[in-house]
């Protein structure tokens, strides 16, 4: 093993580094840490003071030096980020003074010992990443106090005082003190150990000691059980990537998420422990990846030192998530622009995501040439010659153009396959049809033709029924989406694809890139169709089930989100690509056309289901309009499910899928009835009859007295439960007080908070500030009169991890409420710093809209509020509307990560509509006030 292996470096590049300002940095270490001056400064110390005072003067120095050669690097690379391999080695050269300065210092003035024994010759290594000389601002220094034999006193004494010296110049060191065997053994049982060991670099001490270490390490531990090693990585690579997420989650982690610097580290961990190699470049001489490849390994490894070089120097810590407020910031430092319709973030984030696909792209290829050598099956060194020397020759395929090599369809005839560029879409098929995957070598193949792709070829019927067949066909599209994805096939042979692939969307609520989002929506799609989501998804399944036109489906879940990332809404420009796109995969006229309109309108159903009262006849009403038919009902329906759940896990909550089944239903019986019969669905008569059944131990005149004082909206809003529930309290209710009762309602994974009390004006915006007072999220919300003076009002509320109330909770809660509706506690004071958000969330930007509708209620005014969400949001609302005499019916309560989405079925005090445009004009100004005053504080 050299003394200074740097991994990650090639060959020529050595050479390069000369050149360059940046290089002189490492060549001429005076001019970065000015290690012969502090050296003269400690030697003069101690002639005139002894060692009194010295570990102190060491430290003070070091400590500064240390922080002016970190200014200088960080300086340095502002002017250019082209540099960051010598950046990253920079910060590693600075940390090697540091510590071969703290270690003469232990054994030349604080611990002198001028005939050490055998065993008392003591070796420092750097281990781990600080080994490979590649370290970030703020990376642990693992440093390996290495000693022949079992370590003596005197070794003991030299450590401790390098580390306290270490620790005093603020560095965060991870340490061990081993002797040679105590590092074979723990080696040889923990590959963890194993790893950091083989990429040991001696700093300062005993080089024999060293030199004998590494001997035995390669002896011992270097060439056994390469493939057991090459398993425990894979595994490894597994469980971090189970931990971290996928490479597609929005927030990543850039060393160790999926198509982070750890995978590409483990390729070379790997290829050093199975062949010895010295750099990283040799796994082109041995096979593993082509020279392209090779290039694209090195350009992700310097992107993604390059990104966690500032995220370190931008969080002034050790950070390695790419959390939403640091990707603003990185995309502003690293020079990105806005471009197309999409922000500087998204367009960072973006590049971001194209170099981790790319690595997920290059671990496949190398893995599988691993396979090929046969190093990750091979249990024994006799059974891997015995492979080698009696190799298993590609096996023959049905079609002369393939053969099987370990069990991949490889190409037989390379100028054969692409004499026929849909030959492209056949290979996939077969794989699909197989069950086989594909060989890398063919892999290469494609993305290096992928210019034969053309409108020839998009044009070719055959190639839409391959492509429409890969879709529905084998029950399984995720896997061929994706691979033709991650190869550039979906983005040539539909090019709008191109441009959203590893395009992010800068909120909190979509967890993936666009395009990953399509290929989940379509997963979701299948697995309904397979049967395996009856139990979560009882009506789309029977959607399914009954039949839909499949073709339609497929193609419009391919296409709803295509107009992401451009300028106009992406619904409306997207409907205009679908109608472009949709004949090209070889839909009819009449397909296309119900295509265009499934894109135009995929949010609709989502919306009206969760921004909107189901209780009122015209919600339900005005979306069977647009709708107008039992069969784009049921698209709709299949499209909207598949689009909520592919945003992220546990997207669709219980609470979420019960509206849109509530919409549905309702929607399908209305139109099988005729779209005049508004109120045919949920009578009102149908509600007091279940209360009547429920209330059957209570005298009759009880019971048609609770039913006489509620009006139609209050019996179409509330199920039986909380009709019992209500009817119970309102005889409990005294003059000045309130009565409540909490319930948890699972299928909106909510606590169910109902108050009765006597109706006051702005009573609802004084019961939304307690609630938000008592950290309670608001997720829907209903407040009814009685005609004999009782306010009902209803919340449905959780906590801020998204779960139902704690019973110990809810007595504070109602302690709130109480001190806020007696007067004790003014709630607009006591949340003048409650909208502060968090630092991550301050960043997303969400335009305020605000809209006022006349038409979408029989008896209310809408008041729709689309703006950024914040704590007390609800509050500041409902209070600025009742405080300009409005009567708040109900609230409807809406979320979408960052973006909140606050609906009021509002009234006048005389119970009628706001007609008049000046009187609009001033409750949005006002709203809009309330909004930018909470947003300030």
């Amino acid at each position: 093993m050299q003394q200074q292996d740097l991994a990650l470096r090639p060959a020529k590049a050595e050479a390069k580094s000369k050149k360059t300002t940046t290089g002189a940095l490492i060549e001429a270490p005076e001019l970065l840490f000015d290690t012969a001056r502090i050296r003269a400064e400690l030697h003069k110390a101690f002639q005139s003071d002894g060692t009194s005072n010295l570990r102190k003067i060491c430290a003070d120095a070091l400590r500064a030096e240390n922080q002016s050669a970190r200014a200088k690097i960080a300086t340095r690379l502002t002017k250019d980020k082209s540099e960051i391999g010598q950046i990253i080695r920079s910060y590693s050269h600075v940390t090697d003074q540091i510590v071969q300065i703290a270690h003469e210092v232990a054994t030349e003035f604080l611990h002198p010992n001028p005939n050490p024994s055998k065993a008392e010759r003591l070796s420092v290594l750097a281990v781990g990443g600080y080994g490979r000389s590649e370290m970030a601002p703020f990376s642990d220094v693992d440093i390996l106090f290495l000693t022949p034999l079992k370590i003596t006193p005197w070794a003991e004494q030299v450590v401790e005082s390098i580390l306290y010296i270490l620790w005093d110049v603020k560095l965060n060191v991870g340490h061990a003190s081993r002797s040679i065997a105590e590092c074979i053994k723990l080696g040889n049982s923990d590959q963890t150990i194993k790893t950091a060991l083989i990429e040991a670099r001696h700093l300062t001490g005993d080089i024999k000691t060293f030199a004998k270490f590494d001997t035995q390490l390669w002896t011992e531990i270097g060439k056994r059980d390469q493939s057991a090693y090459v398993q425990e990585k894979l595994d490894e690579r597994a469980a971090r990537h189970e931990r971290q997420g996928q490479r597609y989650m929005l927030e990543p982690n850039v060393k160790e998420g999926k198509g982070g610097l750890r995978d590409l580290q483990s390729m070379y961990w790997i290829t050093k422990y199975v062949t010895g190699a010295k750099r990283s470049s040799d796994m082109i001489r041995l096979g593993y990846l082509s020279v392209e490849e090779f290039e694209a390994f090195l350009n992700a490894h310097r992107f993604l030192w390059l990104v966690r070089v500032h995220l370190h120097l931008t969080a002034g810590r050790a950070v390695e998530q790419l959390t939403f407020d640091l990707q603003t910031d990185l995309a502003e430092r690293l020079g990105y622009k806005p471009k197309d319709g999409q922000r500087r973030v998204e367009v960072f984030m973006q590049d971001y995501f194209r170099h981790a696909t790319k690595v997920g792209e290059l671990t496949r290829i190398y893995l599988t040439a691993l396979e090929d050598q046969h190093i990750k099956k091979i249990p024994s060194f006799a059974d891997r010659m015995r492979t080698m020397l009696f190799k298993r020759a590609p096996e023959q395929h049905e079609n002369p153009l393939y053969q099987i090599n370990n069990e991949r369809i490889d190409l037989a005839d390379t100028d054969a396959f692409l004499a026929r560029p849909l030959n492209i879409l056949l290979l996939f098929q077969d794989a699909l049809e197989s069950g086989r995957l594909i060989h890398p070598q063919a892999m290469r193949v494609v993305t290096a033709n992928l210019h034969l792709i053309d409108d020839n070829m998009r044009n070719d019927p055959k190639a839409q029924d391959i492509f429409l067949s890969l879709l529905l066909d084998y029950g399984n599209p995720e896997r061929a989406l994706r691979r033709m994805n991650e190869l550039g096939v979906l983005g040539a042979f539909i090019p709008e694809f191109a441009r959203i692939q590893a395009m992010m969307q800068f909120n909190s609520y979509h967890s993936y890139t666009v395009d990953e989002h399509i290929i989940q929506c379509i997963a979701v799609l299948a697995k309904i169709e397979a049967g395996q989501l009856k139990e979560e998804l009882p009506i789309v399944s029977g959607i399914l089930k009954q039949g839909v036109n499949r073709r339609v489906l497929y193609v419009a879940l391919l296409l709803h989100d295509i107009g992401k990332g451009l300028p106009e809404d992406h619904t409306t420009i997207g409907a205009k690509l679908a109608a472009e796109i949709a004949p090209l995969l070889g839909l009819d006229e009449a397909k296309v056309e119900t295509v265009i309109w499934l894109v135009e309108n995929h949010l609709v159903m989502s919306d009206f289901a969760q921004k909107r009262d189901l209780s009122d006849p015209r919600t339900v009403s005005g979306f069977a309009r647009i709708v107008k038919s039992t069969s784009r009902l049921n698209l709709l329906a299949a499209l909207t499910t598949c689009d909520i759940m592919g945003v992220g896990p546990q997207t669709l909550t219980q609470w979420k899928a019960q509206l849109l089944r509530d919409l549905y239903g309702a929607t399908r019986a209305l139109i099988s009835g005729g779209l005049d019969e508004t109120g045919a669905y949920n009578p009102t008569d149908a509600a007091k009859t279940a209360l009547q059944e429920r209330l059957s131990d209570w005298a009759a005149g009880d019971i048609a007295a609770e039913c006489a004082r509620h009006y139609d909206a209050y019996w179409k809003g509330l199920d039986t439960d909380a009709h019992a529930q209500i009817a119970a309290l309102i005889p409990k209710v005294v003059a000045g007080d309130f009565q409540t009762a909490f319930e948890q309602d699972d299928t909106r994974n909510a606590t169910r908070a109902i108050f009765v009390l006597e109706d006051h004006p702005g009573i609802f915006a004084r019961l939304a500030g307690a609630l938000a007072l008592s950290n309670a999220n608001v997720v829907d919300a209903r407040t009814y009169t009685s005609s004999d003076g009782y306010a009902t009002p209803v919340f449905w509320i959780q906590d801020n991890d998204g779960k139902p109330f704690e019973s110990g909770r809810l007595k504070r809660l109602k302690n709130a409420v109480s001190r806020i509706l007696r007067g004790e506690v003014s709630a607009q004071e006591a949340l003048k710093d409650h909208g502060k958000l968090k630092k991550r969330e301050a960043d997303f930007r969400v335009p305020t809209e605000i809209a006022i509708d006349n038409l979408g209620s029989e008896l209310y005014t809408i008041i729709e509020v689309d703006t950024r969400d914040r704590p007390s949001l609800l509050y500041d609302l409902s209070r600025t509307i009742s405080d300009n005499n409005l009567i708040i019916a109900s609230a409807v309560i809406a979320t979408y990560g960052a973006q909140a989405v606050d609906v009021f079925y509002v009234k006048d005090m005389f119970g009628l509509k706001l007609h008049s445009k000046e009187r609009q004009k001033k409750i949005k100004d006002r709203l809009m006030a309330a909004i930018e005053a909470g947003a300030r504080a």
